[in-house]
């Protein structure tokens, strides 16, 4: 606004104009000035803020630990992107419960409305086939077609490759597609460590394709007397079709936690045959005869595994921050902390970690169960088994003995693949062959390979301790006690060493780690495979041309349909 003003000399007009711009100079440095101090003060928070970020990777890792983290992340769905903020956890696991509980409740429907007496099995390939298409882009999204294009490869070196090598090329088709994938994921995107990925799902369908192309190999190629009992029962005698194909990998019950589980078990649960083949070869016949019903319920079962998963999430939840195995390698941790703190540390650490397999192993085995899938027979008191496809035994794990005991009930449908796959076939040191194959099929992170490395000489230490000292405790009751006590501690203390490496992921941390340990146990495996004697070549190779035959014999008095879950034929071999 101007206003009316006397005529001025210019002098007098260049002074007052000369005094406003001073002082309109003068705020807007007064303005700058504060602007400036505004932004010294925001750069010092982001200072502070940068390099706490700093130390918290220093010490925990590179994990994502906010829901708004891993949006970014996150390949799926963000439909849960609310509740995920809301319990502050990571949107893509959050994604991956959600679709378990729908898939729980679809697993209840599919047994009632599609029950094999009520539809046909194409129907029952369809929507299962459908419904975990439909997971899997809820999921991870359009990332979700790897898993089509690795099943649809291997199917066409099945249909075009001959028979007589398809299962090689398949074989490795399939497994180099995971590796690619996973170096993809690691090395180029890094979606970040822990979370959800997809190829989580494509180390089952890995599993899948490649035991179904050993076993149409054993059915179409080799007779019955070139082929162990449980080969003879996995073998398959006709090529499936494409859909029964898809089903069989991409299923909505096993399609984001699994587990694996044989063609021919999966056949018989779609067309409804599961049940009779157990009801006749159980016991001789005789148990199942006297308690013998048409279709036993699996409902007490699922709700005892659901407990159990609740149980094991809130434990998780509850000590995960608590106990970071992350900090066994900080400086300040190792260089105040004494050696004997820092082995329990290591132990609960680990114990804290488990709880999150239980939880997504035991909740994928009851929506199994939940949809019918995964009867096993019956006990001796009648009562229904459902654990033909369990993947762990918790109590088994917690108090096993032996390094092998651990192994064993751990990840079991994991531990009879590489078995089937890989232990029984290798004629060159199948141990080793099949530790390999264990840290190839897991992932490309070095950490696998040093725990997969140390898992081997863990493993032949733990031989030679079990057949030179273990006879000596055997003596009376109280000498294997304190045998079976010691033994535990050692055990836990072993396999929290030789797993260490697994978590940490990276090189740095991991030799870190065992630095900090100076290498003790790797040195103490070393002696004792040095030390103690181990049994000839030659008693190996006659128990293992005898252990066809005691299979054989076993195989007669026990449900051979439950596919080996104890592993029976490695403990012969070992």
């Amino acid at each position: 606004m101007t206003s009316v003003q006397p005529r001025r000399n210019n002098s007098s007009s260049s002074s007052g104009i000369s005094g406003s711009v001073f002082i309109i100079a003068a705020a807007e440095g007064s303005e700058v000035n504060r602007r400036k101090e505004r932004v010294r003060e925001s750069e010092r928070v982001c200072v502070c803020v940068c390099e706490g970020e700093r130390e918290r990777k220093r010490i925990y890792g590179h994990r994502p630990s906010m829901a708004t983290q891993t949006t970014a992340s996150c390949t799926g769905s963000t439909l849960l992107q609310p509740i995920s903020e809301i319990i502050n956890l990571p949107l893509d696991q959050v994604n991956f419960v959600a679709c378990q509980l729908f898939a729980l409740l679809m697993a209840v429907w599919f047994r009632i409305y599609l029950h094999p007496s009520k539809t046909s099995p194409f129907i029952r390939h369809v929507v299962a086939t459908l419904l975990g298409f439909y997971l899997a882009l809820f999921c991870f999204g359009w990332y979700s077609l790897h898993f089509l294009v690795q099943s649809g490869l291997s199917y066409s070196v099945m249909v075009f490759a001959g028979l007589e090598h398809m299962h090689k090329y398949c074989f490795i088709v399939t497994l180099s597609y995971l590796i690619l994938c996973q170096i993809t994921r690691v090395y180029v995107f890094d979606y970040g460590m822990y979370s959800a990925d997809f190829t989580g799902p494509m180390m089952v369908i890995t599993q899948k394709i490649t035991s179904l192309a050993f076993e149409i190999h054993d059915g179409l190629t080799k007779r019955d007397a070139q082929l162990t009992p449980t080969q003879k029962y996995l073998a398959i005698r006709r090529m499936p079709s494409l859909l029964e194909y898809l089903s069989y990998n991409c299923n909505f019950m096993g399609i984001l936690a699994g587990p694996t589980c044989s063609y021919n078990d999966y056949k018989a649960f779609i067309e409804g045959t599961g049940y009779q083949p157990r009801h006749q070869e159980n016991a001789n016949g005789k148990e199942n005869g006297k308690y013998k019903q048409s279709e036993p319920s699996p409902k007490n079962d699922v709700i005892s595994k659901l407990c159990t998963c609740a149980v094991s999430l809130a434990i998780y939840l509850s000590l995960c921050k608590l106990l970071p195995v992350e900090h066994a390698v900080d400086d300040d941790f190792v260089s105040s902390t004494p050696f004997h703190l820092q082995v329990i540390y290591l132990y609960l650490a680990m114990l804290a970690l488990r709880p999150k397999y239980y939880f997504v192993w035991t909740l994928a085995d009851a929506i199994n169960n939940a949809a019918g899938f995964g009867f096993n027979g019956y006990n001796k008191d009648g009562s229904p088994r459902w654990d033909l496809i369990s993947n762990l035994r918790i109590l088994d794990i917690e108090f096993a003995t032996s390094f092998k005991s651990f192994l064993d009930n751990w990840n079991i449908q994991t531990a009879l693949w590489l078995k089937r796959v890989c232990y029984e076939r290798c004629a060159i040191n199948p141990t080793a062959a099949t530790f390999l194959l264990s840290a190839m099929w897991h992932g490309v992170y070095p950490g696998y390979y040093l725990t997969f490395l140390t898992g081997i000489a863990m493993t032949m230490a733990a031989r030679a301790v079990r057949h030179n000292i273990r006879p000596y405790f055997l003596v009376s009751d109280s000498y294997k006690n304190v045998y079976d006590v010691v033994t535990w501690a050692s055990t836990q203390i072993a396999i929290s060493y030789t797993v260490a490496p697994f978590v940490l992921l990276a090189v740095g941390p991991s030799l870190k780690f065992y630095r900090s340990w100076y290498f003790c146990l790797h040195l103490l495996c070393l002696l004792t495979v040095l030390v103690l004697p181990v049994k000839s070549r030659r008693r190996q190779a006659k128990e293992q041309q005898d252990g066809p035959q005691k299979d054989g014999l076993q195989d007669n008095q026990t449900d051979h349909n439950s596919t080996d879950n104890n592993c029976n034929q490695k403990d012969k071999a070992t």
